[in-house]
């Protein structure tokens, strides 16, 4: 025989616990209610429940008491909070203390409604140890995007299992190119919501003007073009996931609406006279100070705390070099799929590895995509990264004397011959010609030391063979008669 789901309710009033259990009942549920922390207690230690919901005041204690024990001994056990109207302080102190998710007084009855309903795809997930199970959600089949095995990212990946278990807005911090959105979609696809819309939205690509249609949709007439129905961000990803990505370049007015949008969980179209009620988990990203941007005034402190509940920082890539080698082969490995194969040489993998990578693993990406154009043979050599010597650590204040050869010896680079401004002071009348003259001397020399050996001239200088070929096309470089 099937069992349904049982949900415990904790209420000191007993029309508010009258009411839920009608409703809760209505759904296919059973319901036990306490009117205390000790019974709630009680009947935590007696039955498995697929959802607890808490008043914050009670007669013998405070809610939030419950949720840090439930967090802590009934792992497996969702539980949400009521909190008094315009109680932001009390919602996110119990999101932060684990609470899946909150409601505020006066409750609406959908808002319950979708609460639950969202509590109960959570059970379904592979790993809970519910007996009724009629819709599971393979979210441990799914391959992580986050590559990597490094200490930092093992432990990424222990905070999303936890983050995707609950409904809290979640802040993601972290500099440009480290991979902001992948984590974000992690959560997504390791939540119960994995079976519903993700939708990510850079707020800093959509004009001001048009932000109010982008994001909550118009009807039909609303303004000149409005020559259809249309629904916004927050209606495409009803169910699911919202990603707004660089929230910090969203202008105040704009705030306001977002602000509203989120306390309310409801939205009004463009030109609509009644709102309507959305369930939507929000995700924010930004590689800004958000608290520094409230400082100045830039961001709303209100909208700072209700985003910022959670936060999950991205290391960036120079924390975590031992996992450099294997996103670099996963990288190759999806440009081989597109024809375009190739393998890092050894030396080549020391120099990424001593990289800083200002632009993270979207950098290292753009530097093998490139390097891809200049490889011999399906060889990535040092050369055909084109790292920056700016940006590559150093042993002492050694300088970029010698290049790294693919078999791990190294030769003298010609010196560079020295910039006749630095010693007459008069600036260059063209900057590029001035340096293809520079570039020209150089491969020459190296060119003539090498008796014209144009294999033995490219490793001299640190370049690949295809390199040097373009340059003395580029050039006009010809051999001798």
């Amino acid at each position: 025989m099937t069992t349904s789901p049982r949900v415990l309710i904790i209420d000191d009033e007993a029309d508010l616990r009258e009411l839920f259990t009608l409703s809760l009942i209505k759904m296919g549920l059973e319901v036990d209610s306490a009117e205390t922390l000790d019974e709630a207690r009680h009947c935590l230690a007696r039955q498995e429940y697929a959802l607890v919901l808490t008043d914050m005041r009670l007669p013998d204690g405070l809610g939030i008491e419950l949720v840090r024990e439930v967090s802590a001994n009934y792992k497996n056990t969702p539980i949400a909070v009521i909190t008094a109207y315009g109680s932001t302080d009390n919602a996110v102190a119990a999101l932060k203390a684990g609470a899946f998710d909150y409601l505020s007084k006066p409750v609406e009855i959908h808002q319950l409604r979708t609460m639950v309903q969202s509590a109960l795809r959570l059970n379904d997930l592979p790993g809970t140890s519910r007996s009724v199970k009629p819709k599971v959600l393979q979210a441990d089949a799914v391959a992580s995007r986050l590559t990597g095995q490094s200490a930092v990212m093992s432990e990424l990946r222990n905070q999303i299992a936890k983050l995707a278990r609950s409904m809290a807005p979640i802040s993601i911090t972290g500099e440009s190119g480290s991979g902001k959105e992948i984590a974000a979609r992690e959560i997504h696809v390791r939540s119960a919501r994995a079976d519903k819309p993700f939708i990510a939205v850079n707020c800093g690509a959509i004009p001001e003007a048009l932000m109010e249609a982008e994001f909550f949709g118009y009807r039909k007439g609303a303004f000149t073009g409005a020559n259809d129905d249309r629904d916004g961000f927050f209606q495409a990803a009803h169910g699911g996931t919202l990603m707004l990505d660089e929230v910090a370049d969203l202008p105040l007015q704009m705030q306001v609406k977002l602000l509203r949008a989120i306390q309310e969980r409801s939205v009004r179209k463009l030109g609509a006279t009644v709102e309507e009620p959305l369930d939507v988990r929000i995700i924010s990203a930004t590689h800004q100070d958000l608290s520094e941007c409230v400082a100045k005034g830039k961001f709303r402190q209100d909208l700072f705390y209700r985003l910022n509940v959670i936060e999950l920082r991205l290391p960036p890539l120079r924390e975590r070099r031992d996992d450099i080698q294997a996103l670099a082969e996963a990288i190759l490995e999806r440009f081989a799929k597109q024809g375009h194969e190739a393998v890092l040489s050894k030396g080549a993998l020391e120099a990424l590895r001593s990289y800083t990578f200002p632009g993270n693993v979207r950098e290292l990406e753009n530097i093998l995509e490139r390097a891809l154009a200049f490889a011999n043979e399906g060889i990535i050599e040092v050369a055909d990264l084109a790292l920056k010597p700016e940006d590559t650590q150093r042993g002492g204040d050694q300088p970029l004397s010698s290049a790294q050869l693919g078999d791990g010896q190294s030769q003298s680079v010609p010196q560079a011959v020295i910039p006749e401004f630095a010693l007459t002071g008069e600036m260059p009348g063209s900057l590029p010609d001035y340096l293809d003259k520079i570039e020209r001397d150089i491969i020459i020399k190296a060119l003539e030391k090498t008796r014209y050996n144009r294999t033995k001239a490219a490793q001299l200088l640190g370049i690949s063979f295809r390199q040097l070929r373009y340059q003395m096309q580029k050039l006009n470089i010809s051999e001798p008669d």
